[in-house]
């Protein structure tokens, strides 16, 4: 599994928001790169670089517990515990750490990476702190899950996907990855998706003639899926009201009588694939 630029910005985002939801000082992980080995690749309130780039084994440490049983792991005082391994125990001396937690990032039931979060004395580390950082976990979760259906979506366009009954398939994704991004608060991770579903478009001649405003091009993709007004509402994160709103304003930018006929318009405009 390759990671790039993106992949870090999110993590180390990740790690901001679990310090701050846990309280906890020290925080930092990485992805795994191939087979079941992870680097640590983003430190957040470190004090040294000793775990920078130190490359983590399934099934050994704190970390790699994790990545083997797919769930949270949890210690009070790292070197004294008997229920880890201890190959990582002079980095983690080095850099002053006893209570440490690690949860795994999964997705679509593959561990791909590890966020831990520390303090410097031995205290327990109580549920609360752990929900923080299972919850800014599913936040990396989600983010690869978007940028895997974009790389996807982008190849199979690339590999002539675009004829035959797959084209519906990439519309449907089209209509999924555009709502997703409109709840993603980190904005390149934002750009580089909605940039990633116009390639799958002509939007560059089409907004030349018809200006539609993103949330436009937002309810015109689900409704091209299928999607009812209260579907394409609970899938935007906005109220049936507010999708009428758009699609209205959307029919009479695009001269259309009817959702079908704004569909249409838009297809031929270059706003949907």
């Amino acid at each position: 599994m390759t990671t790039d630029a993106s992949d870090a910005v999110e993590m180390r985002d990740a790690l901001l928001r679990l310090r701050r939801g846990t309280g906890l000082p020290i925080a930092f992980g990485g992805l795994l790169e191939a087979g079941q080995q992870m680097r640590i690749s983003e430190l957040s309130g470190t004090a040294t670089h000793a775990l920078r780039s130190l490359v983590v084994t399934s099934g050994t440490g704190l970390g790699g517990k994790t990545v083997a049983l797919s769930r949270p792991c949890v210690v009070t005082d790292y070197s004294a515990s008997r229920q880890i391994s201890h190959e990582y125990d002079a980095p983690v001396a080095a850099e002053g750490l006893r209570s440490v937690l690690a949860v795994p990032v999964v997705v679509r039931h593959r561990v791909r990476g590890v966020l831990y979060g520390a303090l410097r004395t031995a205290l327990p580390l109580g549920g609360r702190m752990l929900d923080a950082a299972v919850e800014a976990a599913r936040d990396v979760e989600r983010a690869l899950v978007v940028r895997d259906e974009a790389r996807t979506l982008v190849a199979g366009v690339g590999d002539g996907a675009g004829a035959g009954p797959g084209w519906e398939q990439v519309r449907e994704a089209h209509a999924a990855l555009r709502a997703l991004a409109g709840r993603i608060t980190d904005p390149e991770l934002r750009a580089e998706l909605l940039g990633a579903c116009a390639l799958l478009t002509a939007e560059s001649g089409g907004s030349a003639r018809v200006r539609l405003a993103p949330r436009e091009v937002d309810v015109l993709a689900c409704v091209a899926a299928g999607a009812t007004n209260a579907v394409a509402a609970d899938r935007l994160g906005v109220t049936p009201e507010t999708v009428k709103g758009y699609l209205r304003s959307a029919m009479r930018k695009l001269r259309a009588r009817t959702r079908g006929e704004a569909v249409v318009a838009a297809r031929r405009a270059g706003w949907l694939p």
